[in-house]
C-alpha cells in the first residue's frame, strides 16, 4: 500500500477503495518508526492492539465523520487504561474511562494510537519542560518544538496522525503549531468539556485541535463539542457547518507603534505578506494599539492565575517537590508567596483592562495576529529557559483571559523558508467564523502539509452563509452618535456605509419628543429629495425586539436607493405630517437637528 497523506478526505477516499483500517494502522507505526523520535508519545498501545480497534470498526461507514481516522491525545487527558502523567511520573494515575472529548472521537470512529508528550503540567511554550526527554520539531530539529502541547503538534506535523487533542491556556493550542506548520484550533472556552482533564487553569483553559487542515480541525471539533453538564464551566457553543465567510470583514492587526516581533524582521515581512492576503480578499484592515491586550497578558502569570496552577499541584508540591522540574516549581511556586487578596486584586485588575480594551475591538469582526512573534532555537531555551518562552506568549497570552476564540493558520512560508503562521481571533462563539476566513489564508501559495512534502487540497467550496443579519436604514435617532444608536449597538447592530434614497421621498420632522424624530413619506418620482441614511447590519434574532419598541406613525417599509438597490428601513404614516415640519430640503437629520435649540 502506498502512504495515504494524514488528512480526513484523503484516508476516507483510501477505505471507499478499499484500504482497511488496519492497513492504515499499521502506516501510523511505520511511520513513527522512520521519524524515530522517542520523544512525541509517552504512553501507546501496540501496533496489534490499535489494529484490533481499528478492525473492530466493521465495515466503512461514511456516515461517522471520523471513521478510522489515528488520533493521538496529550498526556494530560485521560484516555482509559493509559496513564495520564501531566509529564510528571509521580503524579500519574491511570483509570478506566476516557475523557469526554475522547468519548466523542471514538464515538465518532475515530482510532486512539497514543499519548503525547507536553511541558510538564502544561506550563510552558516551549516544548521542552519535560523529563521525558522533549520532541524535536518536525522541521527542524534545532527549533524548539513548541509547547505545551509538543508531542501532539510534532505527531501531526510528521503526518503520524491527522488529529490530535491538546489543550491551551497561554497558547499551547496555537505555538506549536506555527513551529509545526499545521493548525492549530483553539475553541471558545467551554466548547469541550475538561471532564478527564488534568487542568493548568480551569478556568481559562480549553482543550484544543492539532489537524493538517482548517476543515479537518473543525471537523474534530464539532464532534467533540458537546454541552457537558458534568463539567461546571462547560457552556453550550453551536458548531455550526462551516459557510463562506462574509464579505468585507473588518480586521484589526497591531499597529505600528505596538507591533512586536523581537528582532526578527522576516517574521515581519511574513506577516505583512499575509495580511496582504486578507485585503486581496476583500478583508477592511485596520490597525489596532494592542497595549491594552499586551497589559492583559502579562496578568496571566500573576496573581490569580497562577494561584489556580498551584491548586493542582499542591499536595505535590508539599510532599516531593523534587518530582517537579525547577522551571516549573519556580513558575507555579510563586503563588505561595500571594494572598487571597491578591488573587481578587488580579481579578479586578483584570476586569479594568478587559474594559479598557473593549472599545478597541467593539467595531471589528475579528483579529489578525502572528502566531509567534519569532523563532527560538533548542539553544536558545538553554541559555535562558525563561525570557523566549514568555516572548513566544506576545500574542496568545491575552486570548483566553478576554474569552476569545483562536484559530492558528498556516500561511506561504518565510523568506527563509521557515513556516508562516497567522491567528485569527474573534468574540466567543465565533470558531466557524476564523475556520471559514481561515481556509482562504491556507489555501495560498505552494501550501505543504506539516514536515511531509503532501500537497494542501483547498477542497470544494464552502455554501454561501444563511442570512442571519437584516440590513436596516434608519435617518434619524438611529444614526450614529444620536440619542437612539444605542439601540442598534446594544443588539450587535454593526454600521455597513451612508446611503441615499430616491428623490421620491419627502422628510418631516414630527411633532412630540424627545428625541425629536423624522418621518420619511413617499411620493411619487422627482417629488422629494434624495435623503441621508445610514445603513445598519442588526442579528435577526435581535430585529423582533427592535421592532417591538418602534412607536407610531413610525414602521419598517421597503426603501428605494439612488444607487438601485432597496432595503428596509424607517417609514411615516402619511397623517403624521400633519402639523409636522418639511425639512426636505436638508434632506438629512444631522443638518436638521445642528439647526434646532436643544
Amino acid at each position: 500500500m502506498s502512504e495515504i497523506p494524514m488528512t480526513i478526505p484523503d484516508l476516507h477516499a483510501a477505505y471507499a477503495r478499499g484500504v482497511t483500517p488496519g492497513e492504515v494502522i499499521r502506516q501510523v507505526y511505520a511511520r513513527l518508526a522512520q521519524v524515530d523520535d522517542p520523544g512525541i508519545f509517552l504512553s501507546m498501545p501496540t501496533e496489534d492492539a490499535a489494529r484490533a480497534e481499528a478492525e473492530a470498526l466493521g465495515p466503512f461507514d461514511p456516515a461517522r465523520p471520523l471513521w478510522g481516522i489515528p488520533f493521538a491525545v496529550k498526556d494530560n487527558i485521560d484516555v482509559a487504561g493509559h496513564p495520564t502523567t501531566a509529564a510528571c511520573p509521580a503524579f500519574a494515575y491511570t483509570l478506566t474511562e476516557d475523557a469526554f472529548v475522547v468519548a466523542r472521537l471514538r464515538a465518532a470512529g475515530a482510532i486512539f494510537v497514543g499519548k503525547t508528550n507536553l511541558d510538564q503540567f502544561a506550563t510552558g511554550l516551549v516544548g521542552v519542560r519535560t523529563p521525558y526527554g522533549a520532541p524535536r520539531n518536525a522541521i527542524d530539529p534545532l527549533i524548539v518544538p513548541g509547547g505545551s502541547s509538543a508531542g501532539s503538534a510534532v505527531a501531526v506535523g510528521h503526518g503520524i496522525v491527522p488529529l490530535a487533542l491538546g489543550t491551551d491556556t497561554a497558547g499551547s493550542g496555537r505555538v506549536p503549531a506555527a513551529l509545526n506548520n499545521i493548525v492549530g484550533l483553539k475553541p471558545t472556552l467551554g466548547a469541550l468539556s475538561a471532564t478527564g482533564v488534568v487542568p493548568a487553569c480551569r478556568s481559562i483553559e480549553t482543550i484544543s485541535v492539532f489537524a493538517m487542515t482548517v476543515r479537518d480541525a473543525y471537523a474534530a471539533y464539532r464532534v467533540c463539542s458537546a454541552f457537558d453538564p458534568a463539567d461546571a464551566f462547560a457552556r453550550d457553543i453551536p458548531a455550526p457547518d462551516l459557510a463562506a465567510p462574509a464579505p468585507a470583514p473588518v480586521i484589526g492587526i497591531p499597529g505600528a507603534g505596538s507591533i512586536r516581533f523581537f528582532g526578527d524582521d522576516v517574521q515581519a515581512e511574513a506577516f505583512a505578506a499575509a495580511v496582504d492576503l486578507l485585503r486581496g480578499q476583500g478583508a477592511v484592515v485596520r490597525e489596532v494599539d494592542f497595549t491594552p491586550l499586551y497589559a492583559v497578558a502579562d496578568m496571566l502569570y500573576d496573581g490569580a492565575w497562577v494561584a489556580e496552577r498551584y491548586t493542582v499541584i499542591e499536595d505535590l508540591l508539599k510532599t516531593d517537590p523534587e518530582a517537579i522540574l525547577p522551571v516549573t516549581r519556580q513558575i507555579i511556586g510563586k503563588a505561595e508567596s500571594l494572598s487571597a487578596a491578591d488573587a481578587f486584586r488580579g481579578i479586578y485588575r483584570l476586569k479594568e483592562l478587559a474594559r479598557a480594551a473593549a472599545p478597541l475591538l467593539a467595531d471589528l469582526d475579528m483579529l489578525c495576529v502572528p502566531t509567534i512573534p519569532r523563532f527560538y532555537s533548542v539553544a536558545d531555551l538553554e541559555a535562558d529557559p525563561i525570557t523566549p518562552n514568555s516572548n513566544l506568549g506576545t500574542y496568545t497570552n491575552f486570548v483566553n483571559l478576554l474569552d476569545m476564540c483562536a484559530l492558528a493558520v498556516p500561511t506561504p512560508a518565510r523568506g527563509d523558508g521557515r513556516p508562516g503562521s497567522v491567528t485569527l481571533l474573534a468574540r466567543a462563539g465565533q470558531d466557524a467564523a476564523l475556520a471559514a476566513l481561515a481556509l482562504t489564508l491556507e489555501a495560498a501559495g505552494d501550501r505543504r502539509l506539516g514536515a511531509t512534502g503532501w500537497p494542501h487540497d483547498a477542497g470544494p467550496p464552502l455554501p454561501p452563509a444563511p442570512a442571519d443579519r437584516l440590513t436596516l436604514a434608519v435617518c434619524g435617532a438611529h444614526m450614529t452618535g444620536l440619542p437612539l444608536n444605542h439601540q442598534l449597538l446594544d443588539r450587535g447592530g454593526k454600521f455597513v456605509r451612508p446611503a441615499r434614497t430616491t428623490d421620491a421621498y419627502r422628510f418631516y420632522a414630527l411633532a412630540g419628543g424627545p428625541p425629536a424624530r423624522p418621518g420619511l413619506v413617499r411620493g411619487a418620482p422627482g417629488s422629494g429629495a434624495p435623503v441621508a441614511l445610514e445603513l445598519w447590519s442588526l442579528p435577526l434574532a435581535e430585529v423582533g425586539s427592535f421592532l417591538a419598541g418602534i412607536p407610531a406613525p413610525l414602521g419598517i417599509g421597503t426603501l428605494e436607493l439612488e444607487d438601485g438597490a432597496t432595503v428596509q428601513g424607517f417609514l411615516c404614516e402619511a397623517t403624521a405630517t400633519q402639523g409636522a415640519t418639511d425639512i426636505t430640503h436638508l434632506a438629512n437629520w444631522r443638518s436638521y437637528v445642528t439647526t434646532v435649540p436643544a
